[in-house]
């Protein structure tokens, strides 16, 4: 199925802001903004996960780290309350980025009210799509991110996040992540977490 003129326009203009990235992330040679491709890997994702999404997920899943770069991390303070502090911050910042382009696009108030929801998590567990969004997010970081990740960090640390991310995806979520193309080492650490989560 097609993307609609108005959907890719409001796209472009997400990748258009993404693209400013200042910084980059190589793949296989090539140099990309990092937010650029991450908005694209999480649309890839979803179309796979949920080839029947809405707009208002789809528009979601395509801004989830709209111009996540201007609200530097080191900005708040370097502990668990500054983390959650700047992790707070980020879902209403990236919740006003997109509805200022999805104004200007010309969708409808409640488009973007669904949006912004999404993006700000709300009702997780409990909203489908909110729920969907989280999985897909989920999902791009286990594959795309995480054996870099674990390379920095030690066992103990990535076996306690991964735990965390894996309660909070769905069942569904949690079948996908197992289906994931990673290396096996990935995948054993990936089993001692949810084994230490059944404990």
């Amino acid at each position: 199925m097609g993307i609609s003129p108005k959907l890719q326009q409001a796209f472009d203009l997400f990748d258009e802001a993404n693209a400013r990235d200042p910084n980059i992330e190589e793949v296989n040679g090539k140099a990309y903004p990092k937010e650029l491709l991450y908005a694209q890997r999480m649309t890839e994702t979803l179309d796979d996960f949920e080839p029947n999404a809405s707009m208002a997920l789809k528009l979601a899943a395509r801004s989830q780290h709209i111009c996540r770069w201007e609200v530097p991390r080191n900005t708040y303070e370097m502990d668990r309350v500054g983390y959650l502090k700047w992790r707070q911050e980020l879902k209403k910042f990236h919740a006003e980025k997109a509805a200022g382009i999805l104004q200007e696009v010309g969708f409808t108030n409640e488009t973007i009210d669904q949006v912004q929801l999404l993006l700000q998590k709300k009702q997780l567990k409990k909203n489908k799509e909110t729920q969907t969004l989280e999985d897909v997010i989920c999902l791009v970081f286990l594959k795309h991110y995480f054996e870099p990740f674990a390379e920095k960090h030690e066992e103990k640390k990535v076996i306690d996040i991964l735990g965390k991310t894996w309660k909070k995806m769905s069942t569904k979520g949690q079948s996908a992540a197992l289906k994931l193309t990673i290396s096996r080492k990935a995948k054993n650490v990936i089993q001692k977490a949810i084994d230490h989560g059944a404990e």
